[in-house]
């Protein structure tokens, strides 16, 4: 066994991790009397433990000050929303005014569709990835069907056309340019859930735009994970949530991006009154004038107890010096897994994700060898020793080392008990 695969090696590379503080910043679950071995942090991230100092800090001035605290102090409900505007623009390479923290991602994929998906006769299509998450694919449907169309013409799905089950940029551009003339969007994910593949995002962007096509990009699994430049790749639109790699706690308010060029427009929108200009919100005036920019898609006052924890991870991303600091070592952490992956259990594991770092973030998803109980069983020994990852249906285990929490040490432990299992 060479010194790069061996268990003094991943201490080292521990030891030598400018960013390994961070670790201290959360809550780490335990198993037994160890911490647990977490990798799903592309499903839930773990709780920041500042998280609950500033939940405490809404509770108590609700408690001491009820309806003034809207008004009251650097964090006055008002405009709270807006301490997460520079932050969350600089995570999703965007400006202050493209960004806002509001909804859910489904929810706020209906609102973006209401103004950006505007089908007529010619043009009624909707473009997405086979095998895209359901509530994507839900919404897309139902979007269609509401417009009076059909989803069996209307909603073209990109088939994998790589051994692996993943998306070549070449697949992706035959099908812009062959449904091209009838495409209204294309929506498509910055990185595929369950194959853990990352897109050229730009070039997505330039293809569907060609084509006179709207381009929106679902950020589930990107947003916190890889750079991102929303505003320069000109993207139309994006959602993202803000549970997975940004920390903000189980079902937490999610984001949404609305470019530039669409700040001023006066495409159709479900409105609602915290939408409407700041300046004259509170004439209660019959009319809608929008807030310029994102925030004009604002329906409701934002609930303040639900921005409260992703404040605590955001200012780790800022502690951290962004999101290219934290990829810089996420390369490190999913290359070292691949590294010992290939080295030690190919035998057991085979790598579905992209081998290019360039089309992958912090997953790699794992088809185990021999089938689906066999993988079952992989799975079930693993979070029975306290390495949690988590299982897509119907022979995927995905583990994705979070470079906020997760060390060098934890992906030697999980290669190691892969090596125990097979032994077993």
């Amino acid at each position: 066994m060479t010194d790069s695969l061996s268990r003094t090696h991943a201490m080292a590379l521990d030891a030598a991790d400018p960013l390994r503080q961070l670790r201290s910043e959360f809550i780490i679950p335990r198993h037994g009397h160890n911490d647990q071995i977490y990798f799903v942090g592309n499903s839930l991230g773990l709780q920041p433990k500042a998280a609950k100092a500033h939940l405490q800090d809404v509770l108590d001035k609700w408690a001491d000050h009820a309806v003034e605290g809207h008004f009251r102090g650097d964090t006055a409900w008002m405009t709270y929303h807006e301490l997460l505007r520079e932050p969350l623009a600089r995570i999703v390479g965007a400006q202050p005014s493209e960004v806002v923290a509001m909804n859910s991602l489904t929810a706020n994929l209906h609102f973006m569709m209401v103004s950006f998906y505007r089908p007529t006769a010619e043009r009624p299509a909707i473009l997405i990835e086979a095998g895209a998450f359901p509530s994507d694919r839900h919404a897309v449907e139902s979007q269609i069907r509401f417009h009076g169309f059909n989803p069996d013409t209307d909603l073209i799905e990109v088939q994998p056309d790589t051994a692996q089950g993943t998306l070549s940029m070449q697949a992706i551009e035959r099908a812009i340019a062959e449904h091209g003339p009838r495409l209204a969007l294309v929506l498509w994910p910055g990185i595929q859930y369950r194959t853990g593949q990352a897109f050229d995002i730009r070039r997505i962007v330039e293809l569907g735009h060609a084509q006179g096509a709207m381009v929106g990009i679902d950020l589930a699994h990107a947003a916190g994970n890889l750079p991102l430049q929303l505003h320069d790749d000109n993207v139309d639109f994006a959602v993202w949530c803000h549970y997975k790699y940004l920390n903000a706690g189980p079902g937490a308010v999610a984001g949404c991006f609305v470019h530039e060029r669409h700040a001023d427009s006066d495409c159709p929108r479900f409105a609602g009154w915290w939408g409407h200009e700041k300046e004259t919100r509170f004439q209660m005036a019959p009319e809608f004038v929008p807030t310029r920019g994102a925030e004009g898609w604002q329906l409701s006052n934002p609930p303040v107890l639900g921005l409260a924890p992703l404040r605590a991870s955001v200012e780790l991303f800022e502690k951290a010096g962004g999101v290219a600091a934290l990829h810089a070592k996420s390369r490190k952490l999913t290359g070292y897994l691949e590294e010992l992956i290939q080295a030690r259990v190919s035998d057991v594991l085979e790598i579905v994700t992209p081998a290019d770092p360039a089309e992958r973030g912090a997953q790699l998803s794992l088809r185990v060898v021999g089938g689906r109980q066999r993988g079952r069983d992989l799975f079930e020994y693993l979070a029975s020793v306290g390495i949690l990852g988590d299982w897509r249906e119907p022979d995927v285990i995905r583990i994705s080392p979070a470079p906020l929490y997760n060390r060098y040490m934890d992906v030697y432990r999980f290669v190691e008990e892969v090596e125990n299992w097979r032994g077993v």
